[in-house]
């Protein structure tokens, strides 16, 4: 069961992580299973969600329209490796190039922008929500599980 607890935070107070940051720092402690400091970003089984739905589920208040979320990758069949990214509303399609992200000149991860698309393919209509899904690279940390953290931004 999920626990979200909320913060209360000064006036100018934001959490905004490089990309580097995320992956170096919060995914990679997350995977290791060790602590961080402050627990911002929630465990949260985004494809239960809509896009709107899940602002809630983050405990830091922003008027930024940001949120970040760990999540374990779904899969569309137990034993491949296809994603599941589809909701009861609508799916989330992958747009562009994947990313990738780089710390002093080596590869830690990837990056992955999606799009929040109403209804079914082929006819589901494009939306303002838009995810981007960081990924670790394996030689990263070759003994954990794998986690992705999920931004969320809404136009």
């Amino acid at each position: 069961m999920e626990t979200i607890r909320a913060f209360s935070l000064p006036p100018g107070f934001g959490f905004h992580p490089t990309d580097a940051e995320l992956i170096s720092h919060y995914l990679k402690r997350k995977n290791l299973g060790l602590k961080i400091d402050l627990e911002v970003i929630p465990e949260v089984e985004i494809y239960k969600y809509e896009p709107w739905d899940l602002p809630a589920k983050c405990p830091i208040p922003t008027q930024d329209s940001k949120w970040h979320f760990f999540t374990s990758p779904g899969r569309k069949y137990p034993n491949g490796s296809r994603s599941n990214r589809a909701t009861i509303a609508g799916y989330w399609k992958s747009t562009g190039k994947d990313r990738t992200i780089r710390l002093h000149n080596r590869v830690i991860g990837t990056k992955k922008s999606l799009v929040f698309h109403e209804g079914r393919p082929p006819c589901g209509k494009r939306t303002d929500w838009i995810m981007h899904e960081y990924c670790m690279d394996p030689n990263e940390c070759n003994s954990a599980p794998v986690m992705t953290v999920f931004f969320f931004l809404e136009l």
